[in-house]
């Protein structure tokens, strides 16, 4: 079984900055990617960004991929997703998952985010 926590979340001013973290742990377990989600209030859990956990690759939806960077740390199995010039509709709670072969997505407990003044 594996577990994720994140952390880093908060309240921050428009166009300030947050680095959110999630850590995976448990045993005998690999990775394909690790990501995020994100889900505000009434709406649906919408992708924000993804890394390959070998090749490093990432994807971003459109509306961050100028603004968020996503990183990993191999070592550690965290995945960061630095998010920079925040905007109120950035606001969610951001949900961390990971994806290992032939197993449904394990998701963390989420990590809230307000951005306002």
């Amino acid at each position: 079984q594996v577990q994720l926590v994140e952390s880093g979340g908060g309240l921050v001013q428009p166009g300030g900055s947050l680095r959110l973290s999630c850590t995976a742990s448990g045993t005998g377990f690999s990775i394909n990617y690790m990501g995020w989600f994100r889900q505000a209030p009434g709406m649906e859990r919408e992708f924000v960004a993804q890394i390959a956990w070998k090749a490093g690759n990432t994807n971003y939806r459109d509306s961050v991929k100028d603004r968020f960077a996503i990183s990993k740390d191999n070592t550690k199995n965290t995945v960061y997703l630095q998010m920079n010039s925040l905007k109120p509709e950035d606001t969610a709670v951001y949900f961390c998952y990971l994806d290992r072969p032939s197993r449904a997505l394990d998701w963390g407990q989420g990590t809230q985010v307000i951005v306002s003044s």
